[in-house]
């Protein structure tokens, strides 16, 4: 059995689509950064955490010994070395845009999974490209709510993908998933790597 340590509906269809059978359960953990932590290994220890709540909390409710595997996911978006996470207001989101607008930025995403053979996570890297953006358009895009939820005040499966002329790397891990990597990375579970160490 699968279980998608996250609520994110993107993360949700993306699984979906790419014909695995899951559950979703929610991770509840803290996800402030560590002290000067940088990006790439933040994602990368929230993956590894969310998955690792789930995992605990179902080996505490459920004695059986069916196979499960834990998934968790992390991702944000990443302007000169800082990270941007999801605006609390329209106010915040028209700054995030703003900054991101003319230029190149990073999202990373963290993945890792469990399971009772292994812990192991990666991170993948894509480069997003934003063209300037016209106020009309901006406002259009603000007054719609839909920057809101998002890392960076942007979803490349939206709007705002008029803004973005190309990107270097993977398309899903953009959406929030990288497709390729989560697959090798739980082939990679189910194999139990000598690297990998077991679940705490």
């Amino acid at each position: 059995m699968l279980i998608l340590a996250s609520s994110s509906p993107r993360r949700r269809e993306l699984l979906s689509q790419a014909g695995l059978d899951f559950t979703v359960e929610h991770a509840d953990i803290s996800e402030e950064p560590q002290p000067n932590e940088p990006p790439a290994k933040y994602v990368q220890r929230l993956a590894v955490e969310k998955a690792q709540a789930v995992w605990d909390r179902r080996k505490a409710a459920d004695s059986s010994d069916d196979p499960i595997t834990v998934l968790g996911a992390d991702t944000v978006v990443v302007l000169d070395g800082h990270i941007l996470g999801k605006p609390a207001d329209p106010s915040e989101a028209r700054h995030m845009l703003e900054r991101l607008a003319g230029r190149t930025h990073q999202v990373l995403t963290g993945v890792a999974a469990i399971n009772h053979r292994a812990i192991v996570s990666d991170v993948e890297v894509t480069q997003v490209f934003f063209d300037l953006i016209d106020e009309d358009e901006l406002v259009h895009y603000l007054a719609s709510g839909e920057p809101l939820d998002k890392a960076g005040a942007y979803g490349i499966q939206g709007y705002a993908a008029r803004w973005i002329p190309r990107i270097e790397g993977c398309y899903f891990n953009v959406m929030g998933l990288p497709l390729s990597r989560t697959i090798a990375l739980l082939a990679k579970a189910e194999e139990g790597p000598s690297e990998a160490r077991p679940p705490l």
